[in-house]
């Protein structure tokens, strides 16, 4: 089921809102108009009741039963005068009407029960008025004094349409700037997907984003972060492919010149010793290359690491070196551990610390001298491996770390990623990495922690 646009249903619940909000404001001013008007005219006839009921008997004794029509009483300049206004009439208490206002007055109906207001009908009008009673002070007379229901119903209407209808002409006015301001504010967005839509796959670039609502800029920021990270698995993808292009090239293709050595030997049982000896080196070599080309790939993947636990530097570094001793023997190097100080448990990946230390003792057995030793030390804050190797020349020690960086002069063959790997390794874990020669001669690495 498709849902509606954002901007449709802002729209819509705008103008939901306008309406609703109009309705009760217009019902709110219904009801406080209504009661103003009925106090203003209640308050009026109570006036005029208590007017009239202190004329002297004598004074009404002497004036006709009916006054004139109000309209013929002038006969230019009368203004807007309305029958159903205002009208009284004078009764004794038997019900004797004595004077009227010569209008409605007249059909008064005498239905005195005490003071005060009463709404009831007249006679020849089928609408009701609303009459207030008073009894004079001597108890003579009582004044009663209407006004028709209609008649306030109508300033009602008529107040309450002059203050709407403003309102009325103005809420499609306010729609339509609405629907304006709507679609001017979600430009922004329009003009995003428009650069989604355009982007090609391998386009890592940001998103161009002018006055973008502060609302939208943390999605605006996401996005660009996950392209960020898009753009830098796509380079580090082609980088691991250009990087295993480059190192299998010349191991396969020596294995390839080894094997036809090997086809082409003959009977000469040395030659093809020699050429299978070549071909078992070049696959431990490319086999060499391609675990360390996937294990620094699968690490440039990590962001963070997991399944972390409490690491033991102590029992680490005597498994590595028991690990590896019997290359070391091999290669007659012999490998010690000096504990200085036992250092606090770190958090970290075992398997991952393995491979880092393994990295490092590998790579002083193979650059070390045979007969040496390499020696390892624990202090508190650091370990440090050091073999008794020819080292490493001034102007390319800064150098080491890079990957594929091999210094110029090497004998031993190797890919030039083992210490890559163990940067990378010590910098998911917070780990601190330092290249130096020795004074004695022979290379340092130096792993510390805080």
């Amino acid at each position: 089921m498709k849902t509606l646009s954002l901007k449709l249903r802002l729209i819509l619940l705008f103008i939901l809102l306008v309406m609703i909000t109009w309705s009760v404001a217009s019902f709110l001013a219904w009801r406080q108009t209504s009661k103003n008007i009925d106090e203003i005219f209640d308050t009026q006839q109570m006036i005029f009741a208590k007017r009239l009921s202190v004329l002297q008997p004598a004074t009404i004794g002497n004036i006709s039963q009916q006054l004139p029509k109000t309209k013929k009483l002038l006969r230019h300049n009368r203004g807007a005068q309305d029958d159903d206004a205002l009208a009284f009439a004078i009764f004794t208490p038997d019900g004797e009407m004595v004077l009227h206002d010569g209008d409605n007055g007249s059909n008064f109906i005498f239905n005195y029960h005490q003071d005060g207001f009463a709404n009831s009908a007249i006679r020849e009008d089928d609408d009701l008025w609303r009459i207030v009673w008073l009894k004079t002070a001597d108890n003579r007379y009582i004044v009663a004094v209407g006004q028709e229901l209609d008649y306030r119903d109508d300033m009602l209407e008529d107040l309450l349409v002059s203050q709407l209808k403003p309102w009325l002409i103005a809420l499609p006015i306010m729609a339509l700037l609405m629907v304006w301001l709507i679609t001017r504010e979600l430009k922004p967005l329009r003009h995003i997907a428009e650069q989604l839509n355009r982007r090609q796959p391998d386009d890592a670039s940001a998103l161009i984003t002018p006055r973008i609502p502060g609302e939208i800029q943390p999605i605006v920021d996401a996005l660009n972060k996950l392209f960020n990270r898009i753009g830098t698995m796509l380079a580090r993808e082609r980088r691991f492919t250009s990087d295993a292009a480059h190192e299998l090239r010349s191991p396969l293709a020596a294995l390839r010149v080894q094997t036809e050595v090997v086809q082409l030997s003959g009977d000469d049982e040395a030659m093809r010793q020699h050429a299978l000896a070549n071909l078992t080196d070049g696959i431990d070599r490319s086999t060499r290359v391609v675990d360390q080309l996937l294990m620094l790939s699968r690490l440039d993947s990590f962001s963070q690491l997991d399944d972390i636990q409490q690491i033991e530097w102590q029992a680490l570094l005597q498994n590595a070196i028991a690990d590896i001793y019997p290359k070391a023997q091999a290669e007659n190097i012999d490998i010690r551990l000096d504990i200085r100080q036992t250092p606090t448990p770190v958090k970290g990946q075992q398997l991952l610390l393995s491979v880092l230390l393994r990295n490092l003792l590998d790579n002083a057995i193979r650059y070390g001298r045979q007969g040496n030793t390499i020696m390892v030390t624990l202090d508190k804050h650091s370990f440090s491996v050091e073999d008794e190797g020819p080292g490493v020349s001034d102007e390319y020690l800064q150098r080491i770390g890079e990957r594929f960086f091999r210094p110029p002069g090497q004998e031993k063959t190797g890919s030039g990623l083992g210490l890559s790997i163990v940067q990378r390794i010590a910098h998911l874990h917070g780990l601190s990495t330092k290249f130096s020669n020795r004074d004695q001669g022979g290379f340092k690495v130096v792993i510390s922690w805080h």
